[in-house]
């Protein structure tokens, strides 16, 4: 019995905050989400590890769930 592959849920990262001034853990973070300059928007997979690195750096980011990418 085969299951029907659900559609991927994506999440629009913007950076609307600089990471000057913050941890150096934190501009890591920042990085690893993929965003290099102020105001520019990322698509990840919603998944916790995402999540995770966003709940950290909420200060410096907004977050809008979108459609799937499927």
């Amino acid at each position: 019995m085969a299951r029907k592959k659900q559609p991927i849920k994506m999440l629009r990262i913007k950076l609307v905050r600089s990471p000057i001034g913050y941890s150096e853990r934190q501009k890591t973070t920042v990085r690893a989400l993929g965003l290099r300059r102020l105001n520019q928007v990322v698509e990840r997979a919603d998944n916790p590890q995402v999540r995770g690195m966003i709940q950290k750096v909420n200060h410096l980011v907004a977050v809008e769930e979108v459609g799937s990418s499927s």
